[in-house]
């Protein structure tokens, strides 16, 4: 299993003992996690929702007329690139 789908697994993990039901799909340059939010989140709730986001390379909320979603994405990119892209390093 790639470093990416690992630390996919460790938020959809988290994710659901927040109460939430995380949804899974790898793609060929990245693997993609996102759950829908009920309608009232409490305060702790939101607090492990975001500590468990704030592992993935990027991550967003996306409110509409259904309802809303939180998702999260991990690159297949060499680590030495995610970390440029995320500012945690510089690419050789």
């Amino acid at each position: 299993m790639s470093a990416p789908a690992i630390r996919a697994g460790r938020v959809a993990a988290r994710l659901s003992a927040a109460g939430l039901v995380p949804h899974a799909t790898d793609l060929a340059d990245l693997t993609y996690i996102e759950t829908d939010l009920p309608g009232l989140v409490d305060v702790g709730t939101w607090r492990e929702v975001l500590a468990a986001l704030e592992e993935a390379d990027c991550f967003g909320l996306v409110t509409s007329a259904n309802g809303r979603r939180v998702w999260a994405a991990f690159g297949n990119e060499a680590p030495a690139t995610v970390d440029a892209v995320r500012r945690h390093g510089l690419q050789p």
